[in-house]
Parts: C-alpha cells; structure tokens; sequence
C-alpha cells in the first residue's frame, strides 16, 4: 500500500514539474502578444485621431472660403452656429467611417432685402416701413442699431444703379455655396490626407458630414446649409492614388456621393 502510495505521489509531482515548466515557457509570450495588439490599437487611434483634426480643418476652410467671398460683394456678415466636430471609427470588415458635424450657416435678417434694394424701390419703402415697425419692439440697445441700418437701405434705394445686377450663387443661394464649399474641402481632406489611414483594398473609407444645428421654424431665414451628405472612396481607389496611377481630378470622380 505505501508503495502504492509513493509512486502515485511521485507521478503527481512529475506532472505538477511538468506544467510549470510548460507555464514558464509559454508566460512570456502572453503578454508579448496581448502588448502587440495594443500596440496596434493605440496607433490606429492614434491615426484616426490625426484624420479627426484634419477633417474639421476642411469644414472650416470651406466655411472661411464661402465668407471670404461674401466679404468682396456685400458687408453684412454670415454666421455659423458653431464649431465642426468630427469622430472617427474603425468597423472591421468595412473600414474607417467619421461622423462630422457641419455649423450651419446663419443669414442676417436684412439678407432678403438685398436684390429689393436694387431692383423695386416700391418695395423697399415697404420693406423700410415694416423694418421701422420692428424698431419699436427692440431693446432699447438695439434700435439705433436697427434705425442705422434702416436710413441705410433708404440712402440705396434712391441711388441710381448703373450697371446691371449680375448673379451671384453667394449671393442668390448662400446656402448651397456653403455646402458646394465644404463638400470639396472634405473630399479633397479625405482623399489627399488619407495615406495613415488602415483601410484596406477592399474596405472604404466613408465621412458622413450633416448640419449640426436643428431647425426653427420660427426663425424667418433658417434654412439648411447641409441636411446630410455621405462621401464614400474605395480602398484600391486610395491605394491607386498614392500609387500615382490616379490624377486628384480622377479620384474626385470616383468619389461616391449621396444626399440625404
């Protein structure tokens, strides 16, 4: 029996050497893998994180851009309800989507008057009266403001124009000038900037860009510069481009736009 015993303890001792010779081996290599991993995730993030800041430059120069032409033709300002934001996502088996809010363009409250001042004097004195009816519901802050701005539409109403009106899509269609100037900036942001990025050949890269600012209806003017318009590029697009096999001009058009 205690020979029994002994050899039963021995083999139990033999396999307890065994394993924790086996978990001494393969231990090191745990977490060499589980860091490499990380590694790994850590620079996609990282990559994506770049694209972020690069995508929320886009929106604001298409924006800078649009102002920078409204500027040379008229002195009323355009506002944007705020600041792009952009997040960015890995999807496996996809690719790499950014969800960007787009400002939305704000138009001053004398923008609708602009062709009536030049084109239907009538007009003008009516918009001028209605404009001074509105005075009286100011804070008292705002009606010199407002009287300043009323002596000035009546001071262009009687200036005889000299040369015809030309349109100007800033001017007539402010709103689709702005989403037309940040859908190329974002394309050519996501196109030229895209080498970091992982995706693969088969895999796209996709932004989604919306107007970040809800509609009132109660505000005489909100309109919407961007509903929302999706971008998407194919991988071996990409990978052709950096290549050079590809012109900026062509992989424009292989770009894949939809409008929601």
């Amino acid at each position: 029996m205690n020979t029994i015993k002994f050899e039963l303890m021995r083999q139990w001792i033999r396999a307890a050497a065994l394993a924790a010779a086996c978990l001494a081996v393969a231990a090191p290599g745990w977490p060499q893998a589980a860091s490499s991993k990380e590694d790994e995730q850590v620079k996609v993030r990282q990559r994506i994180s770049t694209m972020e800041g690069v995508l929320e430059r886009a929106v604001s120069n298409g924006a800078e851009n649009l102002l920078r032409q409204v500027r040379t033709v008229m002195p009323d300002p355009l506002m944007l309800s705020g600041v792009p934001k952009v997040r960015g996502f890995r999807l496996d088996g996809y690719g790499v989507f950014f969800d960007v809010e787009v400002p939305a363009l704000r138009l001053p409250v004398t923008w609708p008057l602009r062709y009536l001042i030049e084109d239907n004097r009538a007009a003008v004195a009516a918009a001028v009266a209605e404009l001074r009816t509105m005075i009286a519901d100011q804070p008292a802050r705002e009606r010199d403001r407002f009287e300043t701005l009323a002596q000035r539409l009546e001071s262009r109403a009687v200036t005889p124009r000299t040369t015809p009106r030309q349109a100007d899509p800033v001017v007539t269609e402010p709103e689709v000038a702005y989403t037309n100037a940040v859908r190329a900036s974002l394309i050519d942001a996501m196109i030229e900037h895209s080498g970091p990025m992982p995706v693969g050949v088969d895999e796209w890269l996709t932004v989604a860009a919306r107007d970040n600012a809800p509609r009132d209806p109660l505000m005489p003017g909100d309109t919407a510069g961007l509903n929302t318009l999706i971008f998407r590029v194919k991988g071996s697009d990409l990978a052709a481009f950096r290549a050079g096999r590809m012109s900026l001009e062509e992989m424009r058009r292989h770009v894949q736009v939809q409008e929601n």
